[in-house]
């Protein structure tokens, strides 16, 4: 078969329908991360607008440009923008496009899911742009404390649209997050060991763990809020046992670790890009992936020092300032060793690597800033001034976006196959780089004056006129430069010259391939042995081409035909058929946008619609999955057969559910945190008149969970031995049906907006009582599918996953029902 053939078989397979409507129902990882980036990049646009209307509104001594009600919309949303709808999303659709091209395979590991979470993305996003253009956006500011967040400080709906709009988008970045995860584990190129991942994989699968355990906090916190305002449980209310401090914790148990997660993508693309413009390698390869991982590590230990002037006690005091400033150890490393490949190299000062440049110089002085604002004195004084405000934007501005311009114009070759003729790009640097700085070296100064953050206006007198005045000069100059780029891009896109496949002269494997990418990546899957493998054969490419390497005959049956490969080794393990387009994910994502519109809007008998709607979606994604028939092992190329990835005892499936359950488990614990907190600080904990529950349904939950631990464990047993598994799932589902009995004694006895107390033990045996549901739901569908002749001796995995979150189900109900339990053993 020749090269045209294969491509055009190929292309068969994996490409979209023609038209808009395929769009729609692409699952293909090329569409999904290009229509990420634009979604991103559109709402980049918006907040850049919301940050000029800021400083025409700070330009002058009591601007009447704006009102003070629409002001705090307009800053609220700038803020809750960028960082939620633009930076997460960016690098999100970046890695969902380049990382199966860098790990030599044709997609991510559930296609999907991918699409599905971006469903989720731009329909929470539109929820917030809706708020912002009729005039109802939030506007308690972007972290959103309550009681300014609450009924007491906001009766109205705006908050809503924060708090249900940005769970919704959150459901997206827990999707890619598992994406990422489970691709970088197992969907790679044969001989690419971890110890020969590009380094930019190893960024993204830290970011991605993090993402799964850091944003569930903020979205326990998210839904805590949401209770309060519809259904008046005073979480936040300390008349009522609540407090306010709790929502504090846990939105900087996400926001601190995200200003990581924002960073340590770009540090990949650094990673990545500058010893290719340094025409070197790497120096400190282990070192690097070794400071990452620290850092992801490190950066849970922060959060507080965003509360040192909340009464927080001295030893935590010194304990987070410590943690605050050991940080900068692995970020030093870091750019020593990128410091240190710029100094073993010959550097080319390509507009890639200007970039880079700009980033080492602004990062350093955001880092430096970071590292007092640690100092618990200096932050006393500083905190809550616009020193703040400058210190955020050099670390986010120059760790985030100053990379992403380098990675733009480093991989807009590889997107467009063209090479750039119009050289606005230059100008556009000096524009955005001198702005930038004219704008926030000078609100550094302002700050340390005494600006105050969050003001809608600034008085005559005060110092600050010519500061505000001049900054915002540089701000529309920064702004004039990022259009720009935009210009530059677009341009060079439609009109410029088609390029070389690899200008760059670069080692990894995106290169490897045609520019524009095909819907299929690769036209066979090759054997790594390097870091660098185009370095290592430079035919590389051809070969590829030529169908040399594995999967290289496109399947007759027209299936999507990929492999897995073992974690550590890379050698091959498994292959994998994947679904192919589907207008399941948008269906999905609208269905669920019910629920969240349904709550906005007070229709809450909506809600049980949306989720009867998900669970009938669930199902029928799930049933068209797997074989009713044992396979034998598929012939892949090179003489190698691999069996089919349902017969193992680990699919892909039960990899994404462990690290699903991981985001779960986080969410949980934080519950459990909460719980702990408020028992801590808040007055009358639990309440003297205390839920005495009894010991029938103490009884109930403990027979429930041995139950529920032992059903699922006899039913796989007896499908292994080739016996009947009706039984284990008899008994499995005794077990959850105890459970739940309990969990409902709970919910029964509580009056959820009297106390916090019970509120929260409501909240925690509601918890109980959806995973209890959720794995007799689960449950229910094996038996299903053991009698539709889904699952076999050899086909056992499904099996797996269902223990897997009956397991989970019985271990948050022995832990959050004997926490309901906990006060009547105490007392």
């Amino acid at each position: 078969m020749n090269a045209l053939r294969r491509h055009r078989q190929l292309e068969r397979i994996w490409s979209a329908r023609p038209g808009w409507r395929g769009k729609l129902t692409t699952v293909n990882n090329n569409d999904i991360g290009l229509m990420f980036l634009f979604a991103a990049v559109t709402f980049f646009v918006i907040a850049g607008v919301l940050a000029m209307l800021i400083r025409a509104q700070l330009a002058t001594p009591r601007s009447a440009f704006m009102g003070p009600e629409i002001y705090n919309q307009v800053f609220t949303m700038h803020g809750t923008i960028m960082m939620f709808l633009f930076a997460i999303p960016l690098f999100e659709g970046l890695t969902i496009y380049l990382l199966p091209k860098m790990l030599g395979t044709r997609d991510l590991a559930f296609p999907r899911l991918s699409a599905f979470g971006f469903w989720c993305y731009v329909f929470g996003g539109s929820l917030l742009i809706f708020a912002l253009f009729a005039g109802i956006a939030p506007d308690s500011g972007w972290f959103l404390y309550p009681p300014l967040s609450s009924t007491l400080g906001s009766p109205g709906i705006n908050p809503d649209f924060w708090l249900l709009g940005i769970t919704f988008v959150e459901i997206s970045a827990i999707s890619a997050a598992v994406e990422i995860v489970v691709t970088v584990l197992l969907y790679r190129a044969p001989g690419m060991s971890l110890d020969k991942l590009p380094i930019f994989a190893w960024y993204m699968l830290i970011v991605a763990v993090m993402i799964l355990t850091a944003f569930p906090p903020l979205i326990l916190g998210s839904i805590l809020l949401e209770l309060e305002r519809a259904f008046g449980m005073p979480f936040f209310q300390v008349e009522a046992g609540g407090d306010s401090l709790l929502w504090q914790h846990l939105f900087w148990l996400f926001g601190h670790p995200e200003v990581y997660i924002i960073f340590l993508p770009a540090a990949g693309v650094i990673s990545t890009i500058l010893p290719v413009m340094a025409r070197t390698t790497l120096l400190g390869y282990g070192w690097v992936v070794a400071a990452a991982a620290a850092l992801g590590v490190l950066s849970f230990g922060l959060w507080v020092h965003h509360m040192y002037t909340t009464g927080i006690p001295h030893m935590g005091l010194a304990f987070f300032s410590a943690a605050s400033t050991l940080v900068a150890l692995p970020t030093g490393i870091q750019i020593f060793a990128w410091i240190g490949t710029i100094w073993k190299g010959r550097p080319e000062m390509q507009l890639p690597m200007r970039w880079i440049v700009a980033f080492f110089a602004t990062f350093v002085i955001g880092g430096l800033t970071g590292v007092m604002v640690a100092m618990v004195p200096f932050d006393w004084q500083s905190h809550d001034t616009y020193f703040i405000v400058a210190h955020l934007h050099y670390v986010l501005v120059g760790g985030f976006v100053f990379p992403m311009l380098a990675a733009l114009y480093y991989w807009l070759p590889h997107f467009t196959g063209r090479k750039r003729y119009f050289k606005l790009g230059e100008t556009a640097f000096w524009l955005i780089v001198l702005g930038f700085h004219g704008t926030f070296l000078l609100l550094h100064w302002a700050g340390l004056l005494g600006m105050r953050r969050r003001i809608h206006s600034i008085e005559a007198g005060s110092g600050w006129e010519l500061i505000n005045l001049l900054a915002s000069i540089g701000g529309f100059v920064m702004a004039i430069g990022l259009g720009l780029v935009l210009i530059d891009v677009a341009v060079n896109a439609a009109v410029a010259a088609r390029g070389r496949r690899n200008p760059w002269r670069a080692g990894t494997l995106e290169w490897a391939m045609p520019s524009p990418s095909p819907s299929y990546n690769l036209a066979s899957i090759p054997e790594v042995r390097s870091r660098h493998p185009l370095h290592d054969d430079p035919d590389l490419p051809l070969r590829i081409a030529r169908g040399e390497g594995y999967l290289g005959i496109p399947p007759a049956s027209g299936r999507r035909e990929i492999m897995t490969v073992e974690i550590a080794s890379g050698r091959p393990k498994h292959l994998v058929i994947f679904p192919t387009n589907s207008a399941l994910p948008i269906v999905m994502a609208l269905v669920v946008g019910v629920f969240f519109v349904g709550m906005l809007i007070k229709a809450y008998w909506l809600v049980p619609f949306s989720a009867l709607g998900v669970t009938a979606l669930a199902v029928w994604w799930a049933w068209g999955l797997g074989s009713r028939e044992d396979q034998i092992p598929q012939h892949v190329g090179h003489g190698l057969e691999l069996p089919l990835a349902s017969d193992a005892p680990d699919p892909p499936g039960w990899w994404g559910s462990l690290f699903l359950l991981l985001a779960d488990g986080v969410l949980f614990g934080s519950l459990l945190f909460g719980y702990a907190f408020l028992w801590t600080v808040a007055p009358n904990w639990p309440p003297p008149s205390y839920l005495d529950l009894g010991l029938s349904g103490l009884g109930s939950a403990l027979g429930g969970v041995v139950l529920t631990l032992a059903g699922i464990r006899v039913a796989d047993r007896a499908i292994q031995s080739n016996g009947k598994p009706w039984p284990g799932f008899f008994l499995g589902f005794a077990g959850l049906l105890a459970i739940g009995a309990a969990a409902v004694m709970v919910l029964a006895r509580t009056t959820h907006d009297a106390h916090a107390y019970d509120a929260t033990l409501w909240v925690v045996a509601g918890y109980v009582l959806f995973h209890a549901a959720l794995a007799g739901l689960m449950t229910a569908f094996l038996a299903l599918r053991a009698k539709g002749g889904y699952v076999s001796v050899r086909r056992i995995g499904e099996v797996r996953i269902v223990r897997l979150w009956s397991d989970y189900a019985a271990a948050v109900a022995l832990l959050g029902l004997g926490a309901a339990w906990l006060p009547g053993v105490l007392m």
